[in-house]
């Protein structure tokens, strides 16, 4: 892979293109999670169609159509701040901005892997430095980094406060963007807040003033650090699926999502490579988004850019996994998305509420 070093311009603050309302939003109990309290990046890759590359102006014309996306998205142009007892947090809609960056690298796409896929060379060269990524109150909430490559590629990086926006909420704020530097007037689909569609139903004058020992669930099994882990992609085409099904009986082989297929495979051979000892108790966690059809009351209006996925998980022992069959595996999994109801986002949101969710 390529080694290279990106050669950054003055970090610049963008601000709403037009005045937005002065107000403070809440955020829901997931928004509010502590685990939740960092940076996460979104990274997409751009080829060069044309001869001469990309336009001179084209960092200029990201950096408007920041502008007028934090119009529509204005609680993003804000700070965060905690509230009295630091579990809850608010956004300050103060218009401070967000943070735009002009980059160049002289490294070309192609020299970025094929088939391109994490771990990405170099990323931190491709993304902003947002200091401690885990620090996030009265720190812009979007970090956007241009780079330009020899080629005449590009690569947008966005780093946003995950406490603001889930992993969907992300791409919708940059497709609105990526929109409006294309010419698009408005975005294509327009942002809500509506945090208190994803509220606890405990009245807050029942909850407890101070949880110093809250009743977490503790997993059974840590995962070694991962600076001890070899970080690898893994493609599933059609071969490698029709591969798996084969290995089912025939109504769970006609019957089997892709996702159940993968996760199963992966879970199985993870906790093999793993080595745990075969009476341990391990478990994966799926996550299932909210904005789904299985959510039916209230629903996630479209638009919706908060945290909406919530998990659920399977267990079982290492030997079972690793000894039994790809069948009973794909059970487990199968077993644990049919737990994520209506029902199961009402209970997480009130072990949130009571500081008791372990995710």
């Amino acid at each position: 892979m390529a080694t290279f070093a990106a050669h950054r311009r003055k970090a610049e603050l963008v601000v709403p293109a037009r005045a937005t309302a002065c107000e403070v939003r809440p955020l829901s109990g997931i928004d509010s999670s502590p685990g939740l309290r960092s940076y996460m990046s979104l990274i997409e890759f751009f080829g060069c169609r044309v001869p001469r590359g990309a336009p001179k102006q084209l960092a200029s014309s990201l950096k408007a159509a920041l502008a007028e996306a934090l119009v529509y998205y204005y609680p993003v142009a804000g700070r965060l701040r905690e509230l009295p007892g630091g579990k809850k947090l608010v956004v300050d809609c103060t218009a401070e901005g967000a943070v735009f960056v002009e980059a160049r690298a002289d490294v070309r796409l192609e020299e970025l892997g094929k088939p391109l896929v994490p771990p990405f060379p170099c990323v931190d060269e491709l993304t902003c430095d947002v200091g401690d990524v885990t620090t996030v109150i009265g720190k812009p909430l979007l970090y956007l980094q241009m780079t330009q490559l020899r080629c005449g590629g590009l690569v947008v990086a966005m780093t946003m406060c995950h406490s603001v926006a889930d992993g969907f909420g992300m791409v919708q704020i940059l497709r609105c963007i990526l929109d409006l530097v294309r010419g698009q007037p408005v975005p294509a689909v327009f942002p809500l807040w509506e945090r208190h569609l994803l509220a606890s139903s405990i009245p807050a004058v029942m909850l407890p003033k101070d949880e110093a020992s809250p009743t977490l669930r503790t997993l059974t099994s840590m995962p070694p650090p991962i600076d001890e882990l070899v970080i690898k992609s893994f493609l599933f085409g059609p071969t490698e699926i029709a591969a798996l099904r084969r290995g089912l009986p025939g109504r769970l082989a006609r019957s089997s999502t892709v996702f159940e297929l993968i996760t199963a495979a992966v879970c199985r051979c993870r906790v093999a490579a793993l080595e745990y000892a075969p009476d341990k108790r391990v478990r994966v966690t799926l996550a299932k988004n909210a904005r789904g059809s299985w959510k039916r009351e209230p629903r996630l209006p479209p638009g919706f850019y908060g945290n909406a996925v919530i998990g659920s998980t399977a267990e079982a022992s290492t030997d079972e996994l690793c000894r039994g069959s790809l069948e009973r595996t794909v059970e487990l999994v199968r077993e644990a998305k049919l737990k994520l109801t209506d029902e199961h986002l009402r209970s997480v949101l009130d072990l949130l509420a009571r500081n008791e969710y372990a995710g």
